[in-house]
């Protein structure tokens, strides 16, 4: 019987098919009837482009961000072990040999975004300073033999098919799953000193005198601590206490991942074992200055034609702020938006170049160009024109396609208007007090996506505080915007706009000495002839009510300066620049095609609600299972159903605390009658054990999905921690 299933088993012959079956492509998934046309395909193939290079600039993009940090680390341990200067009598010599190079990388509490700068930060260690990189998790060192086995794993199973190693020694050769090699530093550093040797000047005979030599002789073995808060005190006590014992025999260099502070070194280690360490701080970029430099790149750019709705982008932004701070996610969000508007908007392949939506607009068939007359803002666009230009819109497809051309252009020119004009805004309101229209340009954008931002009152109250804004902030303010301006593509409106606020900044240079001593003068003058002076005069009481009257009236209209006269003009053009440039996207025929607006759809995928999910899996299993026979009234008890939905049906009639006898009853009962048993058929007064199992089960899944747990306050019975269905 032990050997019986030996002989005992089941094989599958497939017949041969006569009609090869076509293989499905991802495109397939883009359409919902079994036809594929070819919009689908230009769906697909446009959004693998699309991504494909949304992702190779955030890529290149957090390279460049995290640059300086990388050539910093990489500098601190080339130089971990060189020192040429001191003398091998010297104290100081002596102390830095015996303490181990570290590097305390503050990295910030987005903690999804750690796995990927440590692995850009191990690929550029390995391809240009040492191929000798250990990147190692907390969840996987909870003692100090285990961190010990994860080193020489990762070290000696690196180099175990080397043919310099395969020369030297067979025991090295053969890979380390296969041999037992006891797991302690020892063993590192005789592997260590003897690939060492055969690497310096290709002769084993020369030794190596001391981990001091030159980077090309001794590549550094790195350690890199992913998550140090996640590290065991003790097990990272020992570990680094025995690294200390063979700082002299290898070149060992620490890498710790922080995620708080620095203090968290002093607080998991004592002081003396932070003596052992030679700590070198480096602070990495914040996450929210990480997600601007995203959002300019991906989002406020006419370089990607697919944009964000305000709704959708805040649900990002919100899910970033108040969840993981992980720029990482934000980008994934933001892929997740990508493939749901391909995939949902049948329009979307126009979402693309306009030179490459031109000629997909001339192959539309009759079909697509009925879609196009049914998007909301063309039916609003149809309307407003005149009755030959409905009828031809209507009805003639290629009157319908020269306008879509038309319209695709006119919204490609809005883009390249809208994001200079609303970087000039956000300087100009960026440094106001309590901020009225935003701190972050995220900000500013969300609010012009939404509505018209010249209706609202933040708008009103940054205009007043720009109204008392004084004259060198006011020209540095100016200056910024004409550098945008610059930077952004040259067309028509914008090299307008530039002209006039460098006019506008030429008129306030010249506001020099001259025109204020000018002014002091004519100051001066009326001065002499004001209705204070005639204050002075003897009068009676009819010429000193006249006299107080015109002083009153004198103040009232007081003559603006030369500055607040200028300062004035240039408001009034940049709130005449925001009213016709930053008009929201609902008002441009034919957004829908490159606005992506589901935001319900987004929030349900990335900020879902495990416990609504589970209570609407285990009330209603027919929408998941898809089969009749648990179909049931909404209330009701389907004895078909799976065991753990009948005993979660059941709890619901139950109040705070539980019998388990009774519950189990209940199932007895619910179970026997959908087998067609007796209910009251026990023997001997006990549940059948198969029963009896299937409820322990269904309890234990149960509890371990939260919805119940142990009490001690009666026997036999469970504790119920959420109340009502759903």
């Amino acid at each position: 019987m032990a050997t019986s299933s030996v002989s005992t088993g089941c094989f599958v012959f497939k017949p041969k098919d006569s009609k090869k079956r076509r293989k499905s492509v991802p495109a397939d998934f883009f359409n919902k009837d079994n036809a594929i046309s070819e919009s689908d395909r230009w769906r697909f193939s446009t959004y693998e482009s699309l991504w494909q290079q949304m992702k190779e600039e955030t890529e290149s993009l957090q390279d460049s961000l995290n640059e300086k940090i990388f050539d910093s680390l990489l500098t601190f341990i080339k130089n971990s072990h060189i020192q040429l200067d001191l003398k091998e009598n010297d104290w100081s010599y002596r102390m830095r040999c015996s303490e181990i190079p570290t590097a305390a990388v503050v990295l910030g509490v987005n903690v999804p975004d750690h796995e990927m700068t440590f692995q850009r930060l191990s690929d550029l260690l390995k391809q240009s300073l040492t191929p000798h990189v250990v990147c190692l998790h907390g969840k996987e060192c909870t003692t100090v033999k285990q961190v010990l086995q994860k080193v020489l794993m990762h070290l000696l199973g690196g180099t175990a098919n080397d043919e310099d190693a395969e020369e030297e020694d067979v025991h090295h050769s053969t890979p380390l799953s296969q041999r037992k090699i006891h797991c302690s530093m020892a063993s590192l550093s005789g592997w260590y000193k003897a690939i060492s040797q055969t690497s310096v000047s290709g002769s084993p005979s020369k030794k190596r005198k001391s981990c001091v030599v030159g980077q090309e002789q001794a590549p550094p073995i790195v350690i890199i601590f992913k998550d140090l808060e996640s590290f065991l005190p003790e097990v990272l006590q020992n570990f680094i206490i025995i690294c200390s014992n063979y700082i002299q025999q290898l070149p060992l260099v620490l890498v710790f991942g922080i995620a708080t502070s620095p203090i968290t070194i002093h607080r998991m280690l004592p002081r003396a074992v932070c003596s052992l360490l030679c700590i070198e701080l480096f602070q990495s970029l914040s996450c929210s200055d990480h997600l601007t430099t995203v959002i300019d790149k991906l989002v406020l750019t006419t370089k990607f034609p697919f944009k964000l709705s305000g709704r959708v982008l805040q649900v990002l932004t919100v899910i970033f702020l108040y969840h993981d701070f992980s720029v990482k996610n934000f980008v994934k969000g933001f892929q997740l938006s990508l493939l749901e508007h391909f995939y949902s908007q049948p329009l979307s392949f126009l979402c693309c170049t306009l030179d490459e939506a031109n000629d997909r607009i001339q192959n539309l068939a009759h079909g697509e160009c009925e879609l196009i007359r049914q998007v909301p803002t063309f039916m609003r666009y149809v309307d407003s024109q005149d009755s030959e230009n409905q009828i031809e819109l209507l009805t003639n497809d290629q009157y319908l396609k020269d306008d879509v051309q038309k319209l695709l252009k006119d919204l490609h020119i809005y883009h390249k208007n809208y994001f200079p004009v609303l970087k000039c805004l956000h300087i100009l309101t960026s440094s106001l007090p309590k901020y009225p229209l935003g701190k972050q340009i995220r900000e500013l954008y969300i609010a012009c996506l939404e509505k018209n931002i010249w209706e609202t009152e933040e708008y009103s109250s940054a205009f007043q505080l720009l109204g008392m804004m004084a004259n060198d902030e006011l020209v540095c303010l100016l200056q910024k915007c004409i550098d945008v301006l610059k930077s952004s593509m040259q067309q028509k409106p914008l090299t307008d706009i530039m002209q006039k606020l460098e006019e506008f900044l030429s008129k306030f240079q010249k506001l020099d000495d001259i025109a204020v001593k000018m002014e002091d003068k004519e100051g001066d003058e009326d001065h002499k002839m004001s209705p204070e002076k005639s204050l002075q005069k003897r009068t009676d009481l009819y010429e000193l009510q006249k006299t107080l009257m015109e002083l009153k009236k004198s103040r009232r209209s007081k003559k603006l300066s030369r500055f607040e006269v200028l300062r004035m003009e240039v408001l009034e053009f940049m709130d005449k620049l925001v009213r016709q440039y930053l008009l929201p996207p609902e008002t441009q025929p034919l957004h829908e095609v490159v606005y992506f607006s589901a935001a319900s759809t987004i929030r349900r995928h990335l900020n879902a609600a495990p416990r609504t999910a589970l209570q609407a899996a285990l009330s209603k299993p027919y929408n998941y299972l898809k089969n009749e026979a648990v179909r049931s009234k909404e209330g009701a008890i389907t004895n078909t159903a799976p065991d753990i939905c009948i005993v979660y049906k059941l709890h619901l009639e139950c109040g705070r605390l539980i019998n388990l006898y009774d519950w189990l009853q209940a199932f007895v009962t619910v179970v026997t009658a959908a087998e067609g048993q007796d209910p009251d058929k026990m023997s001997n007064g006990q549940v059948d054990q198969v029963l009896h199992a299937r409820f322990i089960r269904a309890v234990s899944e149960l509890e371990f999905l939260g919805f119940i747990k142990p009490t001690k306050r009666k026997t036999d019975h469970v504790t119920r921690l959420t109340w009502g269905g759903f």
